[in-house]
């Protein structure tokens, strides 16, 4: 089995204090893959970098439209939001539209990460609720799925046909059988895969044609990076950055994923040890390597190479992309 790539290192002075090794693939049109860090084969667990897997049969079982369903909605299917308002009235919005509440989420509450957003709960003495849920939108799509199919309410059990109609759209796209699940977060099924199969599934929706729901998908992905993912975060910065031309998507346990429609390639990436910094500093690095991400952005420069500083405002250190990766 080949080794894990070293991909980020973190220096403080002159000194090299932590590294932080990964896999990566790049893949092209065809499956084929052009670049590749570590291990292709590694089975891994995509987590949220693949919702749009998720979101696609939302669109091809006929439910979205069906539903009457905007670009923005489907964004929010393909999310991992902070919680913040302009997420939480969109998902309560379509709850209603479904004659739906909060409680039909199965995703659970979350304190959300806004700012704003938390300290107003705090304020008021309240309890988040499903909607602040990072993944509510992408559970507002399996309810809209659900109620297209008449298929009852536990839409996360993995026998449900929601979940099967998942499973189906993530073997189809990755070109694998998945060889099992682990249960998400958000307590739906998150089937696994090979990197190489993920990075195929993201060349494969960079490479559909105008129209399909693949890109419908990343189309709303790169139209409304703010529901994506939320101030602050790096999905919508660098999307932002890269003026809406390339769709990317992070997963928890330092995974991250990309779609670069003109190029027609597809990224998927996993830091061995979970890192969400290091996963950040890498994809950046990658698509900075691609061509698609100026180096020098502020969105960039926030990732790769950046700065580490104390409590003090003082500089010690920088994050930085490990020889082996550029």
């Amino acid at each position: 089995m080949t080794q894990a790539t070293p991909m980020v290192e973190m220096w403080r002075g002159d000194f090299l204090e932590s590294a932080h090794s990964g896999h990566a693939v790049i893949c092209d049109a065809g499956g084929q893959i052009v670049q590749a860090w570590g291990d292709p084969d590694k089975i891994v667990l995509s987590r949220s970098s693949t919702k749009m897997i998720q979101a696609l049969p939302l669109i091809t079982s006929g439910a979205a439209d069906r539903a009457g369903l905007s670009t923005e909605q489907l964004a929010l299917a393909c999310a991992s939001h902070n919680g913040a308002a302009i997420h939480t009235r969109r998902v309560e919005a379509w709850l209603g539209t479904l004659g739906l509440s909060d409680a039909a989420l199965r995703c659970g509450p979350q304190m959300p990460d806004d700012r704003t957003a938390r300290e107003k709960l705090i304020c008021d003495h309240g309890a988040p609720g499903q909607c602040h849920n990072n993944c509510s939108g992408k559970h507002a799509g399996f309810l809209t799925l659900s109620h297209h199919l008449d298929a009852g309410p536990e839409y996360i059990d993995p026998d449900h046909p929601v979940q099967r109609a998942c499973l189906e759209a993530f073997e189809a796209t990755t070109r694998e059988t998945s060889p099992g699940y682990g249960i998400d977060g958000c307590s739906a099924p998150n089937y696994a895969a090979s990197l190489h199969g993920v990075a195929r599934a993201m060349a494969h929706f960079a490479a559909a044609p105008t129209g399909s729901a693949e890109t419908r998908l990343h189309e709303a992905m790169r139209l409304h990076p703010d529901l994506v993912a939320g101030e602050g975060r790096a999905c919508s910065e660098l999307m932002r950055a890269m003026e809406g031309k390339v769709a990317v998507k992070t997963g928890a346990e330092g995974f991250f994923t990309a779609i670069l429609p003109e190029q027609k390639l597809g990224i998927a990436l996993k830091i061995a040890d979970g890192t969400t910094r290091a996963a950040e500093c890498a994809i950046a690095a990658i698509l900075v390597k691609l061509g698609v991400l100026e180096s020098d952005h502020a969105a960039t420069r926030k990732r790769l190479n950046a700065p580490i500083t104390n409590r003090r405002k003082v500089q010690t250190g920088w994050v930085r992309a490990a020889s082996a990766l550029l």
